[in-house]
């Protein structure tokens, strides 16, 4: 739990001698214990012949990391580390930290732009189109608030996260206290099977073969079963992606609104009044949109209907957004030796793009500078891409940016071959299940 959910500050905090391996293994057994398994090690489980086959995979992903990557002893770590700090330091003294404002008079009047559309094609009847136009206003405000939550506008954690919130709740009805909690473990452990909550999706998307197995996600804590659902979906998965991406939006207010209810933020502290004002912000949301909007202003329940599902699919090319930088990439743990730099770059692509279209990407094209440094605002980040890509050629470290198109290519395909290993899994399940030499007491 984050200090500041428990009402004290960081300098408060002793340290501790439990390490992160343990708390994983004390969650796993109580989650084992709930639902009625042994407490076996995290990190295996029962030795069949699925297991084999999930855990060659895993040796063969890791063998091709280690020759991709620099070796992870401690030296070469060591000197990755102490050359990624002093790129800090030239971020830092190259102004790269400060917020050019100008930038955000631009941001605004792009959404004032298309919120007024959204008004206009709304007044002339013409439903879908204004539709399509409050989808474009939500997703440019996601930049912002994305930008503001990583304290990225003022560096000011009071004054952005109203920034961040006023955009999430009232105006989209969402929970940015639900955003910070998840989005916070993301980038501390990008792209771990049993630790990252934005790669587990099951069971409608298995980014890696891991998840074709049980694991245990530590942020939820609970069990991830690849039950039948996943068993009929997943080798179906690269077909139905763009589908699921399409719906994103739903998800994002039942993984909000599910926070909030459970009172799951902060309620201690600086932020303890947080989850108040987000309540009270998507009530204001259900009311202007779902009631004054959509029920008042539009005369028919099948304009009503066409209206809501495209303002919400509009946001598809957002979902992928989320998605594209880190799907394709490795899910392995090199161990506790790796650099946090080479972890970023190992697990995290970036996305090429001309400069004009940054608006559309909205600085998401950026992800592994992003995850690199968080907190730099995000009309800097085009600027410091190339330091970032001077310092992977310093350290060898391979700096993986790619086209919007072939990032979306490199996802699909990742998506394929889980799909096809799922298959392959249920193939190997079935030819145990009927040969009776398997069955020992």
């Amino acid at each position: 739990m984050p200090p500041i959910q428990r009402g004290i500050s960081p300098v408060d905090l002793k340290p501790t001698s439990t390490s992160l391996k343990t708390k994983a293994t004390s969650l796993y057994a109580q989650g084992a214990a709930n639902a009625n398994l042994r407490p076996l090690d995290p990190f295996r489980s029962r030795h069949t012949e699925a297991t084999r086959f999930l855990d060659f995979l895993t040796r063969e992903e890791i063998d091709l990391d280690l020759t991709k990557y620099p070796p992870v002893d401690k030296t070469t770590q060591t000197g990755i580390t102490r050359k990624y700090r002093l790129l800090h330091e030239e971020i830092r003294l190259s102004g790269l930290y400060e917020c050019n404002y100008i930038s955000y008079v631009w941001e605004a009047m792009r959404c004032a732009l298309l919120i007024s559309l959204t008004w206009l094609f709304m007044k002339m009847e013409v439903y879908w189109i204004s539709a399509a136009f409050l989808g474009l206003f939500w997703s440019q405000l996601v930049f912002i608030a994305h930008d503001a939550g990583h304290m990225g506008i003022t560096h000011n954690f009071t004054i952005d996260t109203l920034i961040a919130m006023i955009i999430a709740a009232p105006i989209g009805g969402l929970s940015m206290g639900w955003w910070k909690s998840s989005h916070n473990v993301h980038h501390i452990v990008t792209n771990s099977p049993e630790h990252d909550p934005d790669n587990q999706h099951l069971p409608l998307l298995a980014v890696n073969h891991r998840f074709l197995g049980s694991l245990f996600s530590t942020y939820h804590e609970r069990w991830m079963h690849f039950g039948r659902i996943a068993k009929f979906w997943i080798p179906y998965q690269v077909k139905m992606y763009y589908v699921v991406l399409a719906f994103g939006r739903f998800n994002l207010y039942a993984q909000s609104w599910l926070f909030l209810i459970r009172g799951q933020g902060p309620r201690k502290g600086a932020a303890w009044w947080h989850r108040w004002f987000e309540i009270l912000g998507i009530i204001t949301f259900c009311l202007w949109y779902g009631y004054g909007l959509v029920y008042s202003s539009i005369p028919d329940n099948w304009n009503r209907f066409t209206f809501v599902m495209i303002s919400h699919m509009v946001n598809m090319p957002l979902h992928v957004q989320f998605t594209l930088s880190h799907f394709a990439m490795s899910a392995m743990d090199l161990g506790n030796d790796e650099s946090f730099a080479q972890k970023m770059l190992r697990t995290t692509m970036d996305i090429d793009c001309p400069e004009w279209l940054d608006f559309f990407h909205g600085g998401l094209q950026f992800q592994a500078v992003h995850h690199l440094f968080p907190r730099i605002p995000r009309h800097n980040l085009r600027s410091t891409q190339k330091l970032v890509q001077k310092f992977c050629r310093e350290t060898g470290i391979p700096y993986a940016l790619y086209g919007f198109v072939d990032g979306n290519k490199e996802v699909l395909d990742r998506l394929s071959v889980v799909g096809r290993q799922a298959t392959i899994l249920a193939e190997c399940q079935r030819a145990v299940a009927s040969d009776q030499r398997y069955f020992v007491s």
